[in-house]
């Protein structure tokens, strides 16, 4: 009995030293996201994890406790401190993180990011959706839903996120050219990223502005805030609330009224090809023209400015919502 005992704590240490030795060979990626503790950012970190364990890569995220391009480039700072193999990020700010992301290439490191088309300082940008699609589904939308009348509003993550920004220049761009009656009230506010910024802010305009019939919210946070905005002031059925968000997040909003619905991509799976790109590039292999690529299909990278760019819209709407909820979203 003791020899067998002695055998099997031997083996046991055995077997330690190898999944040990293992995890020491996995290159690690690092992924930075603009703020922990949400669902979108929750939903992405599991695909993360998913992929990681799939691939053998040691893969984990980041998510700072505010959405401050501050403590993303501390987050990066730590990472190239570290000597990972891949850095993903998120960005709040594209011109703040330029500096940190060309010291980590400058070191060596693979830098891939996302919802930042064409970054500075990136080897690869990829994207779900095209900025033009998306913002154009949500202008058509807007436009139907009200008729072609009234006053709307523009939320972004902030002012300084490239892809929020170029999703509400295309959404305004088409509702002027195809809805000429509405009117865009003030030019758009960086507070999508902030739950209850985005609530006060939807009350202050709707209290501001009687002939405010809706809201565009790009940033996982302000189709919610402004939605409960809404329903505090009883004005459900009156106001309009669209945006990207997480389902489980929204659902009994959607449900009571208070928002609308929307587009968005799967956060697992961005989660997900953070890691399968990562996988290939420091493999060495190259992103070719027509190749399908896990999670993103066929694609066709802008090798100039270093996007894959692919379309991928998912409805958010009363009769899909449960079953995105059922997938984690």
């Amino acid at each position: 009995m003791k020899r067998l005992m002695a055998a099997a704590v031997a083996a046991s240490f055995v077997l330690a030293s190898s999944f040990a030795a293992l995890a020491a060979d996995a290159p690690k990626v690092g992924v930075v996201v603009k703020i922990g503790g949400i669902p979108w950012f929750n939903a992405m970190e599991a695909g993360i994890k998913e992929q990681s364990a799939k691939l053998g890569v040691d893969g984990f995220m980041i998510g700072p406790t505010s959405a401050d391009p501050a403590l993303q480039v501390r987050a990066i700072e730590d990472l190239i401190a570290q000597n990972v193999k891949v850095i993903g990020v998120v960005p709040n700010d594209a011109k703040v993180l330029e500096p940190v992301l060309n010291k980590a290439r400058e070191k060596g490191i693979i830098v891939i990011t996302h919802e930042s088309p064409s970054q500075k300082g990136a080897d690869w940008d990829f994207e779900l959706a095209s900025a033009k699609g998306f913002g154009e589904a949500y202008g058509k939308q807007l436009g139907e839903l009200l008729g072609g009348k009234g006053g709307y509003a523009v939320f972004v993550g902030s002012l300084t996120v490239p892809l929020h920004n170029a999703w509400a220049d295309a959404a305004i761009a088409y509702i002027k050219a195809h809805y000429p009656d509405m009117k865009l009230i003030g030019d758009r506010y960086g507070v999508a990223e902030d739950v209850d910024k985005s609530r006060s802010t939807a009350l202050d305009l709707m209290a501001a502005n009687p002939d405010l019939k809706g809201f565009l919210g790009f940033g996982s946070q302000g189709p919610i805030g402004a939605a409960r905005a809404v329903e505090e002031r009883r004005l459900i059925g009156k106001v309009t609330v669209l945006g990207p968000f997480s389902p489980g997040q929204g659902q009994k909003l959607l449900k009571a009224g208070a928002l609308s619905g929307g587009f968005m991509w799967n956060p697992n799976l961005a989660g997900e090809v953070f890691i399968t790109l990562a996988d290939k590039l420091i493999k060495g292999e190259k992103i070719a023209d027509g190749e399908t690529i896990e999670g993103l299909g066929v694609v066709h990278p802008d090798y100039e400015n270093h996007n894959i760019i692919v379309d991928q819209l998912v409805s958010i709407n009363k009769d899909t919502v449960a079953d995105l909820v059922a997938l984690g979203l």
